[in-house]
């Protein structure tokens, strides 16, 4: 008995000296961890990872030469839809990596899974300003991904002033050439700033205006899109769009004649966070990914690929002096302090009241093309009734 209990004990601390130092044999290329021939499944935004594209590392393919564990990659286009697919049974995730006000959510209804640091050594990389966040405030459930803030994209040769404003995405001049949000709480933000009203607020009338407001903007807006933005303001097929700031370096670096602001009004300032949820089947792998994700050399890659901000000290030093200094992806201080609102989880009450408006807000944009098109429909077949009893008539003159 007293030889299978030491084995044990030795089986168990030999597994546990490979998960510590995994970390420490990264840069080994013979070197894999006790758990190659698994596989992992991760879910992220779309465009957000180095991809091996353009001379980029290819991050997933280096984390199983690295480990021999696969990367089943996929892509989801709005924390929503997230949300959806990890409250399915269908779908099984080990790492997802949501926004801060989705991860305080995923929290309040026990969906994340507590992080075992120990496996995340290097979690040290991450700038004390990142940690203990509202969204996680004991620091127990993520690891920072990127920061960012909120901005306007436009055509610098079309529109022939920088906007200012969120109002710039209601003027009446950019009708037809404005891109909107598709999802809910980055839509309902930009109204809410032109409106003045908290980005988190409970208030049902708020809430309303808001609503009212995307209303407003209905006739103008070209459509609603998300990663659609990309090929529609590179192509100059709209005037102006509301993204993200790292996407918008991203297309200023492609297209020219592109620029960026973040209206003086103020914004949404982000935190993408990696996390565990708890569906996941492979949990010590999943930690093994997180910590790859904060090696140096990834985080470096990973940012210098996507050019979101980072919150990896290790990885913006690495960065150039110019890249460290721009005001797009390096605000100062006082922007941040001063002109920007984090997105925390909304009550119950407010979040179904948002999903409900949104639904109008979308069903209403399917009315307002059947009002336009039913009466054309309708004067085109009395067109076409008047003409044919005209011919008729005058037919029957003719045999009389």
């Amino acid at each position: 008995m007293k030889k299978i209990i030491a084995a044990a004990v030795l089986s168990f601390l030999f597994s546990s000296l490979f998960v510590v130092c995994a970390a420490e044999k990264w840069d080994d290329p013979n070197y894999h961890a006790p758990l190659t021939g698994e596989e992992i499944n991760v879910y992220n935004w779309g465009e957000y990872i180095s991809d091996g594209s353009e001379g980029s590392l290819d991050v997933n393919a280096e984390f199983t030469r690295r480990t021999g564990i696969k990367v089943n990659y996929t892509n989801f286009a709005s924390n929503e839809e997230m949300y959806t697919k990890l409250g399915s049974d269908i779908y099984e995730y080990d790492v997802i990596i949501p926004s801060d006000y989705m991860i305080q959510r995923l929290i309040n209804e026990d969906m994340l899974v507590k992080l075992n640091y120990k496996n995340i050594p290097n979690f040290k990389y991450i700038l004390e300003r990142y940690r203990n966040l509202g969204y996680d405030p004991t620091n127990e459930y993520t690891v920072p991904y990127t920061v960012g803030m909120v901005g306007l994209i436009y055509n610098t040769k079309k529109v022939k002033e920088a906007p200012t404003s969120w109002s710039a995405m209601w003027d009446e001049k950019y009708s037809g050439d404005i891109l909107m949000f598709d999802n809910p709480r980055d839509a309902f933000a930009l109204a809410q700033f032109a409106l003045g009203i908290s980005l988190n607020s409970n208030s049902v009338d708020e809430w309303t205006a808001a609503y009212n407001k995307l209303l407003e903007q209905k006739p103008l807006v070209q459509s609603y899109v998300m990663d659609e933005i990309f090929d529609k303001m590179g192509a100059g097929e709209a005037l102006i769009a509301p993204y993200y700031a790292g996407d918008a370096v991203t297309l200023m670096d492609e297209y020219e004649e592109l620029g960026f602001v973040i209206p003086e009004s103020g914004t949404n300032l982000f935190v993408d966070a990696i996390c565990i949820p708890t569906g996941a089947k492979q949990k010590e792998a999943a930690e093994m990914y997180i910590n790859f994700m904060c090696e140096p050399d990834i985080a470096f890659s990973n940012i210098d690929y996507i050019c979101y901000s980072t919150p990896h000290s290790a990885a913006f030093e690495m960065l150039d002096e110019e890249t460290q200094n721009d005001p797009i992806s390096y605000p100062d201080s006082e922007l941040i302090a001063s002109k920007s609102e984090v997105f925390v989880n909304l009550s119950d009450e407010a979040n179904k009241l948002m999903q409900d408006l949104w639904t109008e807000m979308k069903s209403a944009e399917d009315e307002n093309t059947n009002t336009l098109f039913v009466p054309i429909f309708l004067l085109i077949c009395i067109g076409i009734i008047i003409f044919v009893l005209v011919r008729r008539h005058i037919k029957n003159k003719k045999d009389i």
